[in-house]
């Protein structure tokens, strides 16, 4: 009997203690997108927890709300477009905000028209009213980029919307705003399913090679907790390896438990779209040009007061051990 109490004592310890050692990062994705496959699969295949780290993911809509939700502690990490750690610097934060993984490396939006076209050309879009996204975002710079390289001005040449909250943009699109709306997955393609849009462009094809959205954290954070970011790397890397060697249908499943309300087709259809396209980085490491090309998509957009040298803002040491072991 002795016996029996001692080794349930054990084991009740060695379960406290494991229970212990998991750490718990708060993690504030700036949409909840399977453009964002990677970060589901690191969470529902275990591989954070194999770390012993358990993600508290919070959806913050906008860009704006999940840098603040940072830059005020509620949140460890941010899943955010990279300008906006730029835009933290260039208010002259004594705590700056830095990439330290990289998710994403293509614009993730798609141009949806409302009407059917049998075939789309970028001039279609001139003389109408044109859906964007929030001034100032990746999606909008990206998104006039796009359209500048195809020769059109979309605050001369369009009737360009951009004031609607990132959250409602789609249901101001369906109750008959615009003819034409940029949309994230899987938002364009259930609209299209419904008949009430269809995907004519793809900004990420456009756009190029691009830090779209990173994972970043305050200076002080990586520095106190350097060890927690590394395991978070780490997890996430084996999760963009997965992602990388698996097909659209296993993806598809792998994350259906976070997207519930999307069947598996639509899933299965987006995620085809997105590797398609490379959108899904393959290893977290976020270089030098991609950096060089983010900055020019901001400076053409009129939103970079000043170019930010690579190593100020991006921690490339934590992502190069990662991937070299």
């Amino acid at each position: 009997m002795l016996l029996a109490v001692f080794t349930f004592a054990a084991c009740s310890s060695t379960k406290d203690n494991k229970k212990e050692q998991t750490q718990n990062i708060r993690v504030g994705e700036v949409t909840h997108s399977l453009f964002y496959a990677p970060l589901y699969v690191g969470i529902e295949k275990g591989f954070f927890k194999d770390e012993g780290l358990n993600i508290d993911l919070q959806t913050t809509a906008g860009g704006d709300k999940t840098m603040t939700a940072l830059l005020s502690g509620g949140i460890d990490v941010a899943l955010v477009g990279s300008e906006t750690s730029i835009y933290v610097h260039q208010q002259g934060a004594k705590d700056p905000v830095i990439n330290f993984a990289q998710l994403t490396q293509t614009d993730g939006t798609f141009l949806v028209s409302r009407k059917k076209l049998d075939s789309f050309n970028w001039n279609d879009v001139k003389g109408v009213t044109f859906l964007g996204q929030r001034k100032g975002g990746m999606p909008q710079m990206v998104g006039e980029y796009v359209l500048k390289k195809n020769g059109i001005d979309p605050h001369k040449d369009t009737n360009l919307i951009q004031n609607i909250e990132f959250a409602n943009i789609a249901n101001a699109f369906s109750s008959g705003t615009g003819e034409f709306v940029q949309l994230f997955e899987p938002t364009a393609s259930i609209l299209e399913k419904e008949g009430k849009g269809y995907i004519v462009a793809s900004f990420g094809n456009e756009s190029g090679t691009v830090p779209y959205t990173t994972f970043m954290a305050k200076e002080s954070f990586l520095k106190k907790d350097k060890a927690a970011a590394e395991k978070f790397t780490r997890a996430l890397y084996k999760a963009q390896q997965w992602v990388d060697t698996h097909s659209p249908e296993e993806i598809a499943d792998a994350v259906s438990p976070l997207f519930k309300d999307t069947s598996k087709d639509i899933s299965v259809k987006v995620i085809e779209r997105y590797k398609k396209q490379h959108s899904y980085a393959t290893n977290p490491l976020l270089d030098a040009e991609e950096w060089k090309q983010l900055q020019t998509i901001m400076k053409d957009a009129g939103e970079l007061q000043k170019e930010v040298p690579h190593e100020a803002l991006v921690n490339t040491k934590i992502a190069e051990s990662v991937i070299k072991k």
